[in-house]
């Protein structure tokens, strides 16, 4: 069973009229500013979390920086990891244990929302509180940015697929120019 979607989080302002888009022409609900960042979202079972806890901390570099750290930069791209119950849930005594164990390379704080992108800090978020909001289909299981990021249409094929069987990815606009391809 396939969980994971692209959407926008931790931000205070939540949804503006039920909506949080991505950047667009019409500047409908930005998600940039509502203040949420990039987010995967992702149902994992508390039975494996920690090994996805050593996945997403081995993401970072041995300084503790993502891959995109010296070119995506800010509010929408820094680091989150949302948490039902935040820094009180077992699951984030887990978060903490997968990134000493694989070179205490993060710090974490508790998120309140709107954070900074700080590097080498991941904000624990909880979920309660900053909820997950879906991004728009075009956004779904596309190819990379970076050279070679290319997956198959199996892959690429996944959101139209879910959008079939009745999946709402919300009703934003298109992206900038409003083609919906890369974010115009």
């Amino acid at each position: 069973q396939i969980t994971s979607r692209a959407g926008y989080a931790g931000g205070k302002a939540g949804a503006l009229d039920g909506k949080v888009c991505y950047h667009n022409a019409g500047n409908v609900a930005d998600y940039g500013k509502l203040g949420h960042a990039e987010v995967v979202s992702m149902r994992i079972p508390a039975s494996k979390f920690y090994d996805f806890a050593v996945e997403y901390c081995k993401l970072f570099d041995k300084d503790g920086f993502r891959p995109d750290q010296f070119g995506d930069r800010g509010t929408e791209y820094r680091n989150l990891v949302g948490i039902p119950g935040g820094k009180s849930s077992a699951l984030a005594e887990l978060l903490v244990k997968a990134s000493v164990d694989t070179g205490d390379k993060l710090d974490f704080a508790v998120g309140k929302g709107d954070d900074r992108d700080v590097p080498k800090v991941s904000f624990i978020m909880d979920t309660s509180e900053y909820p997950s909001f879906v991004g728009e289909q075009y956004h779904q299981f596309h190819d990379g940015f970076a050279f070679g990021e290319n997956y198959p249409n199996s892959y690429n094929s996944l959101a139209s697929a879910f959008a079939k069987k009745g999946e709402d990815f919300g009703k934003c606009p298109n992206g900038s120019l409003g083609i919906g391809l890369g974010g115009l």
